[in-house]
């Protein structure tokens, strides 16, 4: 059995909605970056100024959401998931129940919540899809991802952080028939139904890839990387994806026409040139050291930054055009990545917070500090938000001043 259990682990995204704000995964455009400015360019010795941290969370390796001045995060207590609710100096507003959680290998809360308005979107370890109201936790509705579309659920739990566009939620059950979904946020009906490849799900939370002519809904599943019209669920292609344990927990990346698709154990991943309209796809280059299992990665001015795993135990930048590696540094240890205000902020497998300058000519660190308080694996991704850096570690919550 593998070391680390490799999920996706969600943070903040914040896109403009027909209906209202949505919050979903790694910043503003879902890549990673986040569009705070006049952020501290070198920390102190100790690192950044801890403003407060919240303990209690239980077991959990999800990130931060917010909205409605308010701050979301998902937990579990022996094998039941809560919803906790702080404000925004960190204190316990509300903490409500969702039922059973993940408590076999690596147990508790997988998945970050997603918020649209007064809505909150959140899926547990076993396949079950909530709609809560915000402001009282009453669930509105409610599907199972098992019983309700032939899902099938995998080694380390359902982990995907579920994909709001104006009044449609996107999710992948990973059954035979109903393999990713398109369901009316309101309501949980049906949209579209896709039997993409008819594989399991693979830890995958779905990318958007709005392109002039079409949307794009781009995962991956247990073999293959997918990607689908978003108006209708037609898979218009795939490339194969494969390593041992059938993880591929990172979202991909996308830019200049193009998507970066990258798996751990060892096996990397592919730049994918798309067709103007979307519909197909060339392979420009593959990078096999770039073999991040869950830390993401994020795109900046032509080059992409994230770590390695077996291939590549290093931080690693890569040309986008040519895929070209432009350095490898082991100044800390690998882990998740984002990037705010020309920096990177890395939230290390080992426990270091750290920030480097995003700049393809060396991997200089501009600070770096130990994140001593919580629990149990360091996988959660770090958000920015308002020049406050946020990290979760297992049962606790930790906001840094950076601005």
């Amino acid at each position: 059995m593998s070391k680390y259990l490799f999920i996706t682990l969600s943070s903040l995204i914040i896109i403009g909605s027909a209906n209202a704000q949505v919050t979903h995964w790694r910043g503003p455009q879902g890549n990673g970056i986040y569009p705070d400015k006049n952020l501290l360019k070198e920390w102190p010795a100790e690192g950044p100024k801890m403003i407060w941290h919240f303990d209690g969370l239980g077991k959990g390796f999800s990130s931060p959401v917010f909205a409605n001045d308010r701050i979301y995060l998902t937990g579990a207590i022996d094998d039941q998931g809560f919803i906790y609710v702080l404000s925004m100096d960190g204190k316990l507003i509300a903490k409500y129940p969702y039922g059973k959680e993940f408590i076999e290998s690596w147990p508790g809360a997988r998945s970050s919540v997603t918020i649209a308005g007064d809505l909150l979107y959140m899926e547990s370890g076993y396949g079950s899809l909530f709609c809560m109201n915000t402001t009282d936790g009453s669930v509105k509705w409610k599907k199972e991802f098992l019983s309700d579309f032939d899902g099938k659920n995998i080694t380390w739990g359902y982990t995907e952080t579920v994909v709001v566009d104006n009044d449609i939620l996107y999710c992948t059950p990973g059954g035979q028939k109903n393999n990713v979904l398109a369901l009316n946020r309101f309501t949980g009906a049906t949209i579209w139904s896709s039997t993409g490849k008819q594989e399991l799900s693979a830890y995958c939370t779905p990318l958007l890839v709005q392109l002039p002519g079409r949307k794009l809904l781009v995962t991956m599943t247990a073999n293959s990387i997918i990607g689908l019209d978003a108006a209708n669920g037609k898979l218009l292609w795939s490339q194969p994806q494969t390593n041992q344990w059938s993880v591929h927990a990172n979202t991909p990346v996308y830019a200049d026409g193009g998507l970066l698709c990258f798996s751990g154990y060892g096996q990397g991943g592919p730049k994918l040139k798309l067709s103007p309209d979307g519909s197909s796809i060339t392979q420009e280059w593959f990078a096999k050291t770039f073999d991040s299992r869950m830390g993401g990665a994020v795109y900046v001015d032509g080059y992409v930054y994230g770590s390695g795993d077996i291939s590549g135990k290093e931080w690693q930048c890569l040309d986008w055009k040519t895929g070209e590696r432009k350095y490898a540094s082991t100044n800390a240890a690998i882990g998740a990545v984002i990037y705010a205000d020309g920096m990177l902020f890395g939230y290390s497998q080992k426990g270091e917070l750290f920030m480097a300058k995003a700049t393809p000519t060396e991997f200089k660190l501009a600070g770096k500090a130990a994140i001593t308080l919580g629990s149990d694996q360091h996988w959660a991704h770090p958000v920015i938000n308002n020049g406050i850096l946020y990290v979760r570690h297992g049962s606790a919550l930790m906001a840094f001043k950076i601005k």
